[in-house]
C-alpha cells in the first residue's frame, strides 16, 4: 500500500511526465555500429534533448528490466520517451478487465503460485519428470478483481526443468534482470491503466486478448468483451484520437468500425497470419486477405511482426513486399517488437528471420530502425526499451 501511494504521489508531480531520459544504452548501440552516415547523424544527436513520441511504443511498458503490465514498467517507459502505452486487456473471473498480456500466464508474470490463490488455479504447479517439463495454468479468470490484485508482478519466465515453485518462477533471462522485480510490480487494472497512462502524458493502444476460455463466459460475449474495452476510455473522458486499439482478430476490428467508428478508425489489426504455414511476406497471390481488401473493410492500421515488413536484396535489408502493398493501399503500419531479442548477434532470433544473413551484433539495432522508418514508412515501433525508439524518432523529428 505503501508503495502504491508513493508511486501516486510521483504521477502527480509537476513535471515528471516532461522529464525524459534515454540512459547509456542508444549510444551503446551506437557505437557498435559501422561507420556512415546514419551513425554520424545518430552521434550528432547525443547532447540533444530527447521529446516524448509517438513513434515510440511501450510494449507492455519496459519489461526488458521492469516486470510487464505494471506500474514501474509502465512509468520507465513514459520516462523513456513513450508516447503511447499498451494494456494488453484480458478479464477476471467477475468480468473486470485488467492487464496481463495473456489470460492464462498469471503462472509466469505474477507470484500467484507462491500464495493461497494457486489452489484457484486451472491447473496447479507439476514439477518436470524425465517425460515432461514443468508447468501450470494461472488464469485471470481462475480468480475475481479483488483477488487479482493481491498478486504482484514479476518478470515473465518460467523454468521448464524445474522441480519445486520457486525454482520455476526464477528463470528470468541472462540479458533481463531481476534488479527491479524484488518488490514486485504493481499489477494495474485497464481502468486504472487509463488513469495513469494520462497522467504520464502518454496515449494508449490496449490490445484485446484472445480469451482462453470459451466464449461466452458465463453470458459475457466476445463483442460485449470487446464493447466494454472501449467503454472505459468513454467512461474515462478519453478521446478516440488518442486510442489505438488493437487486435489480432478480424472481427473485433470490424466490430469497432461499425459499432464504435470514432474508435475504429484507429484500430489496429494485428496481422496474425504469419503463424500460417507456407505463409510468406513476399507472396502476396498466397495471402487470405489482400491489403486494398482490408482497406476497403475500413481497416486502417495493420500491425505485423518486424520480420515480415523486411526482406533482403543484394545484402541490404528492404521493405518486403507484405511492406509495399500495405502502403501503396493506403495503411498505416505499426510493428513490433524491438528489444525483445536480447544481444543481436547469431541472426538476432525470431523478429530479424527474414533479415537474419545481416544481423550479427547490437549495431544492426538502428539500421533496422532506419528502414522501418525511412523505406517501409512505419507509423509506430513497439519496444521492450522505448530509450531505442524515442532516441532515433526525437534526432530524426519523428512525432
Amino acid at each position: 500500500m505503501i508503495r502504491t501511494v508513493l508511486l501516486a504521489l510521483a504521477m502527480t508531480t509537476p513535471g515528471i511526465a516532461d522529464t525524459i531520459t534515454t540512459g547509456p544504452r542508444p549510444l551503446y548501440l551506437i557505437d557498435q555500429m559501422d561507420a556512415g552516415p546514419l551513425k554520424d547523424k545518430l552521434l550528432s544527436c547525443a547532447d540533444d534533448p530527447v521529446k516524448r513520441t509517438n513513434f515510440s511504443i511501450g510494449h507492455r511498458g519496459a519489461p526488458m528490466q521492469f516486470p510487464e503490465h505494471t506500474v514501474e514498467s509502465n512509468v520507465a517507459a513514459a520516462r523513456m520517451g513513450a508516447g503511447i502505452l499498451e494494456c494488453d486487456v484480458t478479464f477476471t473471473s467477475d468480468k473486470q478487465l485488467v492487464c496481463r498480456h495473456a489470460q492464462n500466464d498469471l503462472h509466469t508474470s505474477t507470484n500467484i503460485l507462491a500464495t493461497d490463490l494457486a489452489a484457484k488455479c486451472t491447473a496447479g504447479f507439476t514439477p518436470a519428470t524425465n517425460d515432461a517439463k514443468a508447468a501450470a495454468d494461472c488464469r485471470t479468470s481462475d480468480i475475481t478483481l479483488a483477488e487479482f490484485q493481491t498478486l504482484t508482478g514479476k518478470m515473465d519466465a518460467a523454468n521448464g526443468d524445474a522441480l519445486t515453485v520457486q525454482d520455476y518462477m526464477d528463470a528470468t533471462a541472462a540479458w533481463r534482470t531481476d534488479l527491479y522485480a524484488a518488490d514486485g510490480g504493481d499489477l494495474m487494472t485497464h481502468a486504472r491503466s487509463i488513469s495513469l497512462f494520462k497522467s504520464l502524458g502518454a496515449k494508449f493502444t490496449p490490445e484485446l486478448k484472445s480469451p482462453t476460455v470459451e466464449m461466452p463466459f458465463d453470458g459475457f460475449t466476445q463483442q460485449d468483451y470487446a464493447q466494454k474495452m472501449i467503454d472505459e476510455y468513454k467512461s474515462a473522458g478519453i478521446p478516440a484520437s488518442d486510442v489505438w486499439p488493437q487486435s489480432f482478430s478480424l472481427d473485433d476490428v470490424l466490430y469497432w468500425i461499425e459499432n464504435e467508428p470514432a474508435f475504429g478508425a484507429q484500430a489496429v489489426y494485428l496481422d496474425g497470419n504469419y503463424r500460417t504455414e507456407g505463409w510468406n511476406p513476399n507472396t502476396p497471390e498466397a495471402w487470405p486477405h489482400q491489403m486494398d481488401a482490408l482497406k476497403a473493410m475500413g481497416v486502417n492500421y495493420v500491425a505485423p511482426p518486424i520480420w515480415v515488413l523486411l526482406t533482403l536484396a543484394d545484402g541490404k535489408i528492404v521493405p518486403s513486399a507484405y511492406a509495399l502493398k500495405a502502403r501503396e493501399a493506403g495503411l498505416n503500419i505499426i510493428t513490433w517488437t524491438l528489444e525483445r531479442s536480447g544481444p543481436l548477434q547469431n541472426g538476432g532470433g525470431w523478429y530479424y528471420r527474414s533479415v537474419k544473413e545481416v544481423i550479427d551484433s547490437d549495431g544492426m539495432m538502428y539500421p533496422v530502425i532506419d528502414v522501418l522508418a525511412q523505406d517501409v514508412g512505419v507509423a509506430g515501433v513497439f519496444s521492450d526499451w522505448p530509450a531505442t525508439v524515442s532516441y532515433y524518432a526525437s534526432c530524426m523529428g519523428l512525432d
